[in-house]
């Protein structure tokens, strides 16, 4: 079974930090595609970053391209969001999110992750 736990979430004004976090078990954190997914009331769920099981390869959603860092930490088995510049429009419901990818699929902002988190709000003033 897979378990993610995020952690991080909170108030910030606009053009300020957060750094979200996602602990998981080592097998997931060595063998999963793993992202960060958000939603706001209405809205559908939109894929915000991605990094591959390995942690070379990290793609991002164009909304978020320059502002937003997806790293993993080894130590702790923890997949991070680091969140710099963020704008009202960034405030939502954060999910941390997993895959176990076939063989020749791409870890990318778009998969179609299996396995997410409970959720972490953000929210940015104005």
């Amino acid at each position: 079974q897979v378990q993610l736990a995020e952690s991080g979430g909170g108030s910030v004004q606009s053009g300020g930090s957060l750094t979200l976090s996602c602990a998981t078990s080592e097998f997931t954190y060595n063998n999963y595609c793993m992202g960060w997914l958000r939603q706001t009331p209405g809205k559908e769920l939109e894929g915000v970053a991605a990094i591959s099981a390995g942690g070379s390869y990290t793609d991002y959603a164009d909304s978020v391209k320059g502002r937003f860092t997806i790293s993993r930490d080894p130590v702790k088995n923890t997949l991070l969001l680091r969140m710099n510049s963020l704008k009202p429009e960034d405030t939502a419901v954060y999910f941390c999110a997993a895959e176990a990818l076939l063989p020749g699929h791409y870890c990318y902002s778009g998969t179609d992750f299996t396995y997410r988190g409970q959720g972490t709000q953000v929210t940015v003033s104005s």
